[in-house]
């Protein structure tokens, strides 16, 4: 991503705000003082604070120049008692998630997967023709069951050289992340076990849950390391959790990044008491840092992590190419990948394997993570202005995802049947939990190209929001 001579200083002072060094209200340094600290010229100085304005974290003062706008809000729930569910609120769900999953013609900020101004079209179309020039006939037939070994080596390849250790005689090709999480839950769990999860967490995974017959555990997330851990391990001394499913890396619908210390933590914990990991790192390359994030797997020395990803999140959703490494767990895996099909489109496995020759996958991400970020922050900074005081906004690090808590308050249920009305289709917080928890939340989806309409249905929403508080 390109680099602004700014981001010297603006990355200092995004860091002092959010570990607590400055608070809210407290004034920053001048321009005179940083341009002087820096070695700055008084215009990079100038875009770089109108740059945190941007992400909300600075407000200019006229008589006390730039000050502290950001504010330590608490997003989450935060759960005392221990909640285990099988499936409770599971139908109701489904239905409001399927209703709002409906084409549309503007943007709906419920569809977590790239829109078309972020999808390579050419690049994968062009690529798509030389694959069936140069393979022909070929792409008619069955493919080996658990992949392309091609694909496979290429994918252990490109994970051992982000320091993740991965063995290519552990890896399977699925069709998608969904299908590898499925094949991962159905390797360590049988009908009626209990499977921690995070607290928020997305449907799709209860869904999974759900069709195995798993007992659902909600583990709260915290908003400044992500996975409980602490939580994991009281739960473990009650109750004989079997599994644990995890988004460590701009968890959806939060954003929020786990730290390194926190993974750590939670691989040797449950090494110990061997407990399989599933991490799902669909989000993985999709960060807004210079750093892609460490994987879980990477602290992995007893096997016990098995990781999901897909290329459906940074390619196209329409590119059905998912991945397990199942570790020790292979075996079990391999068994439930052929009983679920034969072959993955063999189109799709040789688009990969020529996009991750050639590299062009990673320069695609390079524009692909810029444009993204840059959406995050228009969104952010568009909910930020135009829903009430009292509303929480969490900045992702990576993703797709903004999640959002409105003042405890408000009518969610007229504020949803406005939004509803006017097909402005945020996701219903009580769509993350089985216990219908988060009911002031949303999340907000900013993989659509923001347009003057795009606005206008936030604008709308958040005057909206603003009109209910108002009625108390």
């Amino acid at each position: 991503m390109q680099q602004y001579k700014y981001e010297i200083f603006t990355s200092v002072i995004e860091e002092q705000i959010k570990t607590g060094i400055f608070h809210h209200g407290d004034r920053l340094p001048s321009v005179r003082e940083i341009k002087a600290k820096y070695g700055l010229s008084m215009s990079s100085v100038q875009s770089g604070f109108e740059y945190l304005i941007i992400k909300g974290l600075v407000k200019s003062n006229p008589r006390s120049g730039y000050v502290v706008a950001y504010q330590h809000n608490n997003f989450l729930q935060s759960q005392n008692q221990l909640k285990i569910s099988k499936d409770s609120n599971f139908n109701k769900n489904i239905l409001l998630t399927s209703a709002r999953n409906k084409p549309l013609t503007v943007n709906s900020f419920n569809n977590a997967a790239p829109g078309d101004i972020l999808i390579p079209q050419k690049l994968i179309l062009r690529t798509m023709q030389e694959v069936i020039r140069e393979k022909g006939s070929a792409l008619l037939r069955y493919y080996p069951p658990n992949g392309s070994l091609e694909l496979i080596n290429l994918i252990a390849y490109r994970m051992n050289k982000l320091n993740c250790h991965m063995n290519s005689d552990e890896i399977i090709i699925t069709d998608g992340a969904l299908q590898a999480l499925f094949i991962a839950l159905h390797s360590v769990t049988h009908e009626g076990d209990m499977v921690a999860v995070e607290s928020p967490c997305v449907f799709s995974v209860l869904e999974v849950m759900a069709n195995l017959k798993l007992k659902v555990v909600e583990i709260p997330i915290n908003e400044q390391h992500g996975f409980d851990v602490e939580y994991l391990k009281e739960a473990c001394k009650t109750e004989p959790i079997k599994a644990v499913i995890i988004t460590p890396n701009f968890h959806n619908p939060t954003g929020i990044l786990m730290r390194d210390e926190v993974k750590e933590y939670l691989v040797d914990f449950a090494g110990e008491f061997q407990i399989p990991i599933i991490e799902n790192d669909i989000y993985g390359d999709v960060y807004f840092s210079e750093k892609r994030p460490t994987c879980i797997k990477s602290f992995d020395k007893k096997g016990f992590v098995m990781t999901v990803s897909s290329f459906s999140k940074t390619l196209s959703p329409g590119i059905r190419l998912g991945w397990l490494n199942a570790g020790k767990f292979y075996a079990q895996a391999e068994k439930s990948k052929f009983s679920l099909g034969r072959t993955v489109s063999p189109i799709y496995q040789e688009l990969m394997i020529k996009l991750l020759m050639k590299n062009s996958y990673d320069r695609h991400l390079r524009l692909f993570r810029k444009r993204l970020n840059q959406q995050a922050m228009i969104l952010l900074n568009a909910l930020r202005t135009y829903f009430p005081e009292g509303s929480c906004f969490h900045e992702p690090e990576g993703g797709y995802s903004i999640w959002g808590k409105l003042p405890k308050e408000i009518d969610m249920e007229q504020f949803y049947e406005y939004c509803e009305k006017n097909r402005i289709l945020f996701t219903p917080g009580t769509t993350f939990s089985v216990h219908n928890d988060y009911k002031n939340c949303f999340r907000i989806v900013f993989a659509e190209y923001m347009t003057f309409e795009s606005f206008d249905l936030i604008k709308k929403a958040g005057e909206k929001a603003r009109e209910l508080l108002q009625k108390i």
